[in-house]
């Protein structure tokens, strides 16, 4: 009963809250980010982490990252594969230096130090997703170019986890095998989309009970989020892949319509809010220092990085600064990679929870740079 109503609390405060936000003219997804850290342990107490929330949010962000898939128009993808590759990577270098001279500065050894430019490469684009979409901009060039590169990231920095990982001898990593299970997701993924989705949606649609299609699309979703987690990269990236194939079948319109109701009412808010609760600000005052330097050196080299990238591939300054912001969310993705540095030993204890809140604050910036210049542009328009 108890869990019925946290439930309820959730559900609620985040609607409030997301509406609230847009009333003061900012994102929906502020409001819920930020109801998460009032209700969560840091301030009231009411919502506690727990395995429960932790998968019904892990749910939530593979939906959010699926209904993407489904708004996302592949040939645009492909003809703005350059100006992704270039984001990706521009957003991966200048953070990964960034981080490891201030890691250098800090008093680190080269391992550890290497290892917290990797977690200032990391890029998540749930939240950037959401905020595009209450923007009305998910379709648009610019947030195509995120999504790409959002991929091309993640690649990127697991594989370099791998590298990092044994070159400092943490256990039996091998590159060539990381490498290897990235490029069979790929092989495997684009064959299944193009043949077996459609396939399977069809003949779906043929069983006689309800709501079959629907059923399709989930088990499609969390089939390539499954198999992509097998393989060595994020689930978010199988769901979204799991949306672009099923965006190719007449059966887009229905899935989208049915599936939205069900993930924003439950799900995608129960994610959002499970970013806040995983926040505490015991034993906080020490690290103050460390916190707000590290947290304007993830904003300003992704920032930068990514909107470089933007820039040397054709697009003008407005939108390379809205990419740019689009790809500062590190999110999830970050979250792991710290988690996995913590119990090898190349990540000090005492640095954790303040890599956690940097990750929190990144996040949290997102929602309004992007509602400052793609809202901008949207007015205008």
């Amino acid at each position: 009963m108890v869990f019925f109503f946290k439930l309820l609390i959730i559900l609620l405060s985040t609607k409030l809250a997301g509406d609230l936000s847009v009333r003061l003219k900012q994102p929906a997804v502020l409001g819920q980010l930020v109801i998460g850290i009032i209700i969560g342990p840091a301030m009231l107490g009411w919502i506690q982490d727990s395995k429960i929330m932790e998968e019904l949010s892990q749910i939530g962000v593979l939906l959010l990252m699926f209904m993407a898939g489904l708004e996302t128009d592949l040939k645009e993808m492909n003809r703005n594969r350059n100006s992704s590759l270039a984001v990706a990577v521009g957003g991966v270098i200048l953070p990964l230096l960034g981080g490891y001279l201030a890691g250098k500065a800090m008093g680190m050894e080269d391992i550890p130090a290497w290892f917290l430019g990797l977690l200032l490469s990391a890029t998540s684009v749930s939240i950037t997703v959401q905020t595009l979409r209450d923007l009305g901009q998910l379709q648009s060039r610019e947030s195509v170019t995120i999504l790409g590169a959002a991929v091309v990231d993640d690649i990127l920095v697991v594989v370099l986890l791998a590298f990092l990982m044994s070159f400092a001898g943490t256990g039996d990593v091998s590159l060539g095998m990381v490498i290897g299970q990235k490029v069979l997701f790929f092989i495997l993924a684009i064959p299944i989309g193009w043949k077996l989705v459609p396939w399977m949606m069809k003949w779906f649609a043929s069983l006689r009970v309800s709501e079959a299609v629907i059923s399709a699309g989930l088990i499609i979703c969390f089939g390539f989020a499954y198999l992509s987690e097998e393989l060595g990269v994020a689930g978010i990236i199988g769901a979204f892949a799991a949306g672009l194939a099923i965006s190719y079948t007449p059966h887009k319109k229905e899935v989208e319509q049915k599936l939205e109701p069900i993930a924003y009412a439950i799900f995608v808010p129960i994610f959002f809010v499970s970013i806040g609760i995983s926040v505490s600000f015991q034993g906080l005052g020490e690290q103050m220092g460390f916190i707000l330097g590290l947290s304007v050196l993830a904003v300003a080299t992704k920032w930068i990085g990514s909107g470089i990238g933007a820039r040397l591939t054709g697009f003008n300054m407005r939108s390379s600064i809205g990419i740019g912001a689009g790809m500062i969310s590190r999110g999830e993705v970050a979250l792991i990679i710290a988690a996995i540095g913590l119990e090898a030993g190349i990540l000090a204890p005492k640095f954790y929870t303040s890599i956690i809140i940097v990750v929190i604050l990144t996040t949290l910036i997102t929602p309004p740079l992007l509602k400052k210049v793609f809202g901008a542009s949207t007015e205008e328009s």
